[in-house]
């Protein structure tokens, strides 16, 4: 099971902070996952300042969860700082030339796509709890993998919503070919139920950096 560690922080020097705490522990190289939070489709903002990340160094692969509206301004920045993975919202693909309550996902998606694809980077599509399979599945085959959210997008450390269990295995049947990642409330005995449902990689904020011991933290999610 890969386990990616999250970033979500409101300011740089909490940022710097976690960097230098999983650096304790991770290998270089590994994924951390940033959530880009915009206080808009969020109840909070995070830090997400693109300009400013490849100042820091880091050296991990990055990938960034954009839980943000109009994702597509927030990706072309995110690709130009070096990301490797974008994840965007199935239900932030709203297109702002239209009246604000204009839902066209393929359009503003196709639009991400294509900088992730000039960019080299991979692009993923975040669905959260309440989000059926169904209304994703014009976009199923253009995407690397799925990001299904167990959780509201949002704040650390809320309870892992069960309902997702059933959406990983239908992603798996749809796409056995993808990566699925499962972020939210996940402890060791959730990660391993999640990889039996067909998902290849869990996300954790939480229960790794908020742990006594997050590199013994991080090993029990490895092994679930």
């Amino acid at each position: 099971m890969e386990v990616i560690p999250v970033i979500n922080q409101p300011d740089l020097e909490r940022v710097t902070r976690t960097l230098a705490a999983l650096e304790r522990f991770l290998p270089a190289g590994q994924r951390v996952h940033l959530d880009v939070a915009d206080a808009r489709f969020t109840f909070h903002r995070s830090w997400s300042d693109a300009d400013l990340w490849p100042k820091l160094r880091s050296p991990y692969a990055l990938e960034v969860h954009l839980m943000a509206e109009e994702p597509e301004k927030l990706a072309a920045e995110w690709l130009k700082a070096g990301a490797k993975r974008i994840i965007v919202h199935y239900e932030t693909l709203r297109d702002p030339k239209m009246h604000h309550h204009s839902f066209r996902p393929e359009k503003v998606f196709g639009e991400i796509l294509s900088a992730a694809r000039a960019s080299g980077a991979e692009l993923m599509l975040a669905v959260n709890p309440e989000t059926p399979v169904e209304a994703i599945r014009p976009l199923l085959a253009d995407v690397s993998g799925f990001l299904v959210l167990a959780v509201h997008p949002g704040l650390a450390g809320q309870s892992f919503l069960p309902i997702v269990f059933d959406k990983i295995r239908l992603l798996r049947r749809e796409r056995p070919d993808a990566k699925i990642t499962v972020d939210g409330g996940v402890n060791a005995e959730l990660a391993r139920k999640v990889r039996e449902a067909g998902a290849d990689a869990v996300t954790s904020a939480s229960y790794i950096l908020e742990n006594d011991d997050p590199a013994s933290a991080y090993q029990e999610l490895s092994q679930a």
